[in-house]
């Protein structure tokens, strides 16, 4: 049960020319993944502020297939693939117009923000993580 949204592409968004600047591709997926999070009942100003927990990128391997273009709707679907004790992979697939444009695997870590040491995910927040694993054999509580 993968999370899906949109993002317009934006004028700032973009090169001179109208082609999507990679850099501001990468912002954007910050913003969805913060999303994702709010919508496993997760908001981040809860995460950060009340239970001091960060979950910063660690891994991100990006794949561009074909330029988006500024006045694009974009298309973002999140799939977890895999959660480990401290860990959670992630696959991005981003579209326009019905075709893939980029495709990126993402790696993020719990931390605490107190010690900036990873901790374990949390029992509610695991619990809600799992609920979205695409396969039933990516629960690895050792990685």
């Amino acid at each position: 049960m993968g999370f899906r949204t949109t993002r317009p592409l934006r004028f700032g968004d973009c090169d001179p020319s109208g082609i999507a600047y990679f850099p501001s591709y990468l912002n954007l997926l910050v913003g969805v993944l913060e999303d994702y999070f709010a919508s496993l009942g997760f908001p981040w100003k809860t995460l950060i502020e009340d239970r001091r927990i960060g979950v910063p990128t660690v891994r991100l391997d990006v794949t561009f297939s074909r330029p988006g273009f500024q006045g694009d709707q974009l298309e973002f679907e999140i799939a977890v693939f895999k959660i480990g004790s401290t860990s959670l992979d992630l696959e991005h697939r981003i579209s326009a117009n019905g075709k893939v444009l980029w495709t990126a695997r993402q790696r993020v870590v719990a931390t605490s923000l107190d010690t900036h040491q990873s901790l374990a995910w949390p029992a509610d927040i695991r619990a809600a993580l799992t609920h979205h694993l695409e396969t039933t054999d990516a629960h690895d509580p050792a990685a």
